[in-house]
């Protein structure tokens, strides 16, 4: 897995409607069998692509992203998993590689797609489609992708395996996905009379919830948000989503964000900033530092993903029972993302298909591989946040069960967040270029009292319009 600081750059997915030609598709399937190897409907024969792997054939396939050494207990996990894999598919060869510079930096993975040296499996985020694509990097498999081969096809939430889809076509399998939300510190709001199992749903309830937190003195901060390091305007991005404002407009061509929606969000941050000062008087900030204000109690909320409580807790020394989630204010759609893996472009049939029958097992299988919550307790990992959570049907209920019963943490505090999902929507095209120049708005409005909003929008907005017209 890339770092925390690069998992939220290059991470947000193109999340996109299912077509009807993809559910068309999908039932004309079948429905899957109760095996992991395959159903009664399956075809046969080894030069079938839309067969599975027969057992017997021999294969090695490479992949990255391996758990390194440090990470004892994700390494165990793994090798445990290769091997129970090996009792079915006894010829094939996994060779994992753990490669932090391919899979923790983007500058690296960028050479390694323009060298083709990526291993046969390799690991990508959602966002990273078309630049695979751009450079031929990896193999279409809708036809290797059936309920006889990924069993549970038909229970993997469409919009997050669309993700993975250009014109049509499928080019990859998810192992995660999340949305963003609003993470509370359950302790002040309980000090300021707050009840963090109900956190804020509009933003003008943030407003009034942050004016109450920091009333607490001390330095306590009601509202946190990022203007810096292209996070400023990854948030200010995630906040005009929640209302249901557009970065850019249909055609992916022309800016859309210099709208009233806009100068609504930018309005909210400078009251919140300048009139009800419950944002703190440090600004300039970049993703790392919110989440020590919150471990801290030194700030009652903020946007994020649900893995930031499990950064806190395993990086800062936070507590779990700390932390409460809720659905992003506002409620019309939130910036959502994930992961998944690839396959190398002009690898064998054979090897697409081991690859495949790997990836069903180690991460689209409930009770299995990522999703075994009681190997996952008895390895001092963390069980109990909301996601990954692509599930659906009763896919979801027996994953959400085993979460509940193996969890190490309080999930009833995530409840809130659970319970009200909210549709994701993807980043906009030529995203970081875009969100630095949105650094812009986001540090005008929360370092300069006397910031002009209309000129800070207006001038973004020519800005991307050029950077839109490079594409």
């Amino acid at each position: 897995m890339r770092s925390a600081r690069l998992r939220r750059t290059r991470r947000a997915s193109a999340v996109t409607l299912v077509s009807a030609m993809t559910l068309t598709a999908l039932a004309a399937c079948g429905t899957s069998s109760s095996s992991d190897d395959g159903g009664t409907s399956q075809p046969t024969g080894s030069s079938d692509a839309s067969a599975p792997l027969d057992p017997k054939t021999k294969v090695t396939i490479t992949i990255d992203c391996m758990p390194p050494a440090a990470k004892a207990a994700e390494l165990k996990e793994w090798k445990e998993d290769v091997a129970e894999f090996n009792k079915t598919y006894p010829n094939v060869t996994i060779e994992g590689r753990s490669t932090p510079g391919q899979c923790l930096e983007p500058p690296r993975f960028t050479a390694m797609l323009k060298a083709k040296s990526q291993p046969d499996v390799f690991y990508t985020y959602f966002t990273d489609l078309p630049q695979v694509l751009s450079e031929d990097g990896a193999e279409d498999i809708s036809m290797y992708v059936h309920p006889w081969t990924v069993r549970l096809l038909g229970d993997i939430n469409p919009d997050v395996l669309d993700s993975l889809r250009h014109r049509g076509r499928l080019y990859g399998l998810p192992t995660s996905n999340y949305t963003m939300g609003l993470l509370v510190n359950r302790k002040l709001f309980e000090e300021a009379g707050l009840d963090p199992d109900s956190p804020p749903r509009t933003w003008e309830e943030v407003r009034a919830a942050a004016k109450r937190i920091a009333g607490l003195g001390e330095g306590v901060s009601g509202f946190g948000e990022y203007s810096a390091g292209n996070t400023g305007g990854w948030h200010f991005t995630a906040q005009l989503y929640s209302v249901g404002g557009d970065v850019v407009d249909a055609s992916g061509k022309k800016a859309a964000f210099n709208s009233d929606l806009g100068r609504q969000v930018a309005g909210n941050l400078r009251a919140m900033r300048w009139e009800d000062d419950s944002m703190g008087k440090t600004q300039l900030l970049k993703w790392g530092d919110l989440q020590k204000q919150i471990a801290t109690d030194r700030l009652g909320m903020f946007l994020a993903a649900p893995d930031d409580i499990a950064y806190m807790v395993q990086q800062l020394g936070a507590k779990y029972e700390n932390f409460g989630m809720g659905p992003i204010p506002g409620g019309r759609n939130t910036l959502a993302g994930g992961n998944g893996y690839m396959i190398k472009k002009g690898v064998s049939p054979d090897k697409i298909k081991a690859a495949i029958a790997w990836l069903n097992f180690k991460n689209l299988t409930v009770g299995k591989g990522q999703f075994d919550w009681a190997r996952t307790k008895a390895d001092k990992l963390p069980v109990g946040i909301p996601q990954p959570n692509f599930w659906l049907n009763e896919s979801k209920v027996k994953d959400d069960a085993g979460r509940v019963e193996h969890a190490t943490m309080p999930v009833a505090n995530f409840k809130a967040f659970m319970d009200s999902p909210v549709p994701g929507k993807a980043e906009p095209p030529k995203a970081q270029e875009i969100y630095k120049i949105l650094d812009n708005v986001m540090s005008g409005i929360l370092t300069d009292k006397d910031a002009d909003v209309d000129k800070l929008l207006s001038t973004a907005e020519t800005q991307v319009n050029q950077v839109l017209a490079n594409q």
